[in-house]
C-alpha cells in the first residue's frame, strides 16, 4: 500500500520533473520544497508511523544535496539558504511540540551543520549577505 504522505515521493517526483522539463534546478520551486518541510514532518510521521519520519528525512537530506551541488557550481541563491535556514528553524520547533520525533531532531540538526559549511567563514553571511537566523 502506498503511504498518504510522502515528504520524500515529493521530493524525488519534483526534482525529477524539474529537471526533465528545464535547463536547470529552479530555486523558486525548491524553495517551496524547503517551505513544505515542516507541514510533511507532520503528516508523514502522522499519517505513516511505520516509515514516515525516514522519508521525511530522506526528502530533507536530498533537498540540501542540490543545494550542494547548486553551491558548487557558484549557482545557489542566498534566498534558497535562507529559505533552508528557516526550514530547520520550523521542523526544529515542530519537533519540540510533537511526542515522537526526536529522531528527526538528529536530521535537522544534522542538516544544519551541513547548512553551516556553505557560510562564509563568519558562519553569518552567504557570499557577504546576512543569511537568516532564527
Amino acid at each position: 500500500m502506498k503511504p498518504s504522505t510522502s515528504y520524500e515521493g515529493t521530493v524525488l517526483s519534483v526534482l525529477s520533473r524539474m529537471t526533465r522539463q528545464s535547463e536547470g534546478v529552479r530555486q523558486d520551486v525548491l524553495r517551496q520544497c524547503l517551505g513544505l518541510s515542516s507541514s510533511y514532518l507532520v503528516t508523514d510521521t502522522t499519517m505513516n508511523p511505520a516509515g514516515g519520519a525516514a522519508s521525511w528525512m530522506v526528502g530533507f537530506n536530498r533537498l540540501v544535496d542540490v543545494m550542494f551541488a547548486l553551491h558548487g557550481r557558484g549557482e545557489l541563491e542566498l534566498e534558497t539558504v535562507n529559505a533552508a535556514s528557516k526550514a530547520c528553524s520550523e521542523c526544529w520547533s515542530v519537533t519540540g511540540n510533537w511526542t515522537g520525533l526526536e529522531e528527526c531532531r538528529e536530521t535537522i540538526r544534522g542538516v544544519a551543520e551541513r547548512l553551516k559549511r556553505l557560510l562564509d567563514e563568519n558562519g553569518r553571511t552567504y557570499e557577504g549577505a546576512a543569511v537568516y537566523v532564527p
